[in-house]
């Protein structure tokens, strides 16, 4: 059994069970976050760092969530989001390539979501082919189905 006299090692006259802050603790979080980032970098680079796979980011988002802890991202960040991770996995090779079914699919619920359900007004400068409106002027005539 530790004795009392080993329980306080420490500085003098500092009581280690009174909650005050030493170290990395006492540092403000903007600092903490400066010094764990490049420690995260620096485990990236020598190939030791922790991958999540699917199923444990899952269950980290799903505990953040249940602790009120996660970032709730507006529509612009996670837009962001969604636009760096597209470009990560393009990078890798390990993006998802979508067959013309699949991106018609994509699209027509994109639209739904917001508020385009799938009608179009008479005097609409739309097109059901998708894509911007330049490359319709541009593509006239050209029909996509086949491709």
């Amino acid at each position: 059994m530790a004795s009392d006299k080993d329980k306080d090692k420490g500085r003098p006259g500092e009581n280690r069970s009174s909650g005050s802050k030493r170290g990395f603790a006492s540092m403000d979080q903007d600092k903490q976050r400066e010094i764990a980032s490049k420690g995260g970098k620096a485990a990236h680079e020598k190939g030791t760092a922790h991958e999540f796979d699917s199923e444990e980011a899952r269950e980290a988002g799903r505990a953040a969530h249940e602790k009120g802890t996660a970032h709730e991202f507006d529509s612009e960040e996670a837009r962001d989001a969604g636009r760096k991770g597209g470009k990560a996995a393009h990078e890798k090779g390990t993006a998802h390539e979508f067959d013309s079914e699949e991106a018609r699919e994509a699209g027509r619920k994109g639209g739904e979501s917001r508020g385009k359900g799938g009608s179009h007004d008479a005097d609409s400068s739309s097109s059901s082919g998708g894509g911007a409106s330049e490359q319709h002027s541009k593509d006239s005539g050209k029909s996509y189905k086949n491709k």
